[in-house]
């Protein structure tokens, strides 16, 4: 895995369908758990409907904090609602382009398939000026990548299958080279028995103890009936041992505590990425 979590990262899912409660929001979860395990810090993922002021306003607002990198997945496609990479230029004051490249990219697409070119499949090779398109090696519309001061935003598509195979296939291996090296160790342990309140004393200490560790507490049954509470730690390192040597170090003083307090502990996982 990459990175000490000294570099951040927003992510926006767009689409009104999200907003509504429609479709589940599985981009966010997918690319909050990638971005984690390059070791970039995720402050925030944010659901905004198709509108271009609504975006670009707070595209501005999360530029403002300087984050190394901002996702958008969603509203690139041929429709009149995906206007996605038009609230991307204006938030960064470019002008919208069409892209040689991105061109040959839709245009190769539609030609495989016997389809010619129309204004709304030209339309996705618009791209912020300065933007380096992403390969959909699935569908039709091509992302982006574009550098903007001491942040790149990368935009795909919201089509789940789409925006995976681009981050796995083309940005996850960009960023890579970008990233120092560093590993991630994670362990779960279930506590029977205690509740969450007994424990979040030792917790805070320990939580408060180690600079490299993030710990949480999820509580799966109830606080005064019967508790039953997942412990998750996961702890950074240059190496893969001494980042697995730091989680189970944690975890071995959160199991002495639960079993001080009269709990039952079983270690779920331990694993090192």
């Amino acid at each position: 895995m990459r990175n000490n979590f000294g570099y951040t990262a927003w992510i926006f899912t767009l689409g009104t369908e999200l907003t509504q409660g429609r479709v589940v929001n599985t981009n966010g979860s997918y690319l909050g758990r990638r971005l984690t395990l390059l070791g970039v810090k995720v402050l925030g993922i944010a659901s905004i409907i198709d509108d271009i002021e609504l975006i670009s306003k707070y595209l501005t607002v999360v530029l403002d904090e300087k984050p190394k990198f901002i996702v958008t997945t969603g509203g690139l496609g041929p429709t009149y609602d995906d206007r996605t990479l038009e609230a991307v230029a204006k938030a960064l004051n470019r002008k919208l382009v069409l892209n040689s490249e991105a061109l040959e990219m839709v245009k190769r697409r539609y030609e495989e398939r016997g389809m010619p070119l129309t204004p709304e499949r030209i339309k996705m090779a618009y791209l912020p000026e300065g933007g380096v398109p992403i390969p959909n090696p699935i569908g039709t519309a091509p992302g982006c990548w574009i550098e903007h001061r001491e942040s790149v935003v990368i935009s795909l598509p919201g089509v789940p299958r789409e925006m995976e195979a681009m981050w796995e296939s083309w940005v996850e291996p960009r960023l890579k080279r970008l990233l120092p090296l560093i590993y991630i160790a994670e362990a779960v342990a279930k506590v029977v028995g205690v509740p969450e309140s007994s424990l979040a004393p030792q917790l805070n200490r320990i939580a408060h103890e180690y600079e490299k560790v993030y710990l949480k507490s999820h509580p799966l049954g109830e606080e005064l009936g019967k508790p039953v509470i997942n412990i998750y730690v996961m702890a950074s390192g240059g190496d893969s041992s001494s980042a697995s040597k730091l989680a189970q170090e944690v975890l071995n003083k959160v199991i002495a505590y639960a079993q001080s307090l009269g709990g039952s502990v079983a270690v779920l996982e331990l694993k090192v990425s």
